[in-house]
């Protein structure tokens, strides 16, 4: 591993609140860019992505929760990747990635609560070798955007946001999608001075 950080950003499709006795029915990982400390590195963000449908791992489901993401659990459940296999598969390509850029992989998303939560928790119950991150190798891009624009973490939301700042891309609750739009908040908000 080198000395600086490259930057996943991630998104979560999930069917209730919690993981356990809910279930995370699809991610998607892009990878945004790398930080030495001083300069941020943006990449392409199409350039290296990872998505995965998983099966289900309960039999409880929160109606309003399913239908944000539209995905049918009834063909999850058939078609769906098995959790262990999919997280060992996520965290050996983030751990290649990571060891091809000689940096530390870090996760990234917006907000990192409810993402975090069910990829730890599933990294940590699935995958062969734990978490590629850690426990606690993670960015709040809430958080950054509260620090460095001066703004309350219950303001930091995107309608508040300088225009600038905002992807071009729609967020449409495809976790693939949505972790290529967050990975262009990222590089903006990484090269952004805290100005208007």
């Amino acid at each position: 591993m080198g000395s600086s950080d490259l930057y996943f950003s991630c998104d979560v499709e999930a069917d209730g609140p919690v993981p356990g006795p809910y279930s995370m029915l699809s991610f998607g990982f892009s990878v945004a860019g790398g930080f030495d400390g001083s300069v941020f590195t943006p990449r392409d963000p199409l350039e290296h992505t990872f998505y995965v449908e998983l099966k289900p791992i309960s039999a409880s489901f929160v109606p309003e929760a399913l239908a944000v993401s539209g995905l049918d659990r009834d063909v999850l459940l058939a078609e769906g990747a098995e959790p262990a296999e999919a997280m060992t598969a996520a965290a050996r390509w983030v751990r290649e990635r990571a060891a091809r850029a000689k940096a530390f992989p870090v996760f990234a998303a917006y907000p990192l609560g409810f993402d975090w939560m069910w990829m730890y928790w599933y990294f940590v119950r699935f995958a062969e070798g734990g978490s590629p991150f850690g426990h606690s190798r993670a960015l709040d891009m809430k958080t950054l955007y509260a620090a460095r624009a001066g703004a309350l973490v219950r303001d930091s939301v995107k309608g508040k946001m300088p225009s600038r700042l905002l992807p071009d891309r729609r967020h449409t609750h495809h976790a693939l999608d949505d972790a290529v739009e967050q990975a262009e908040l990222l590089q903006n908000l990484m090269m952004w001075d805290g100005r208007d």
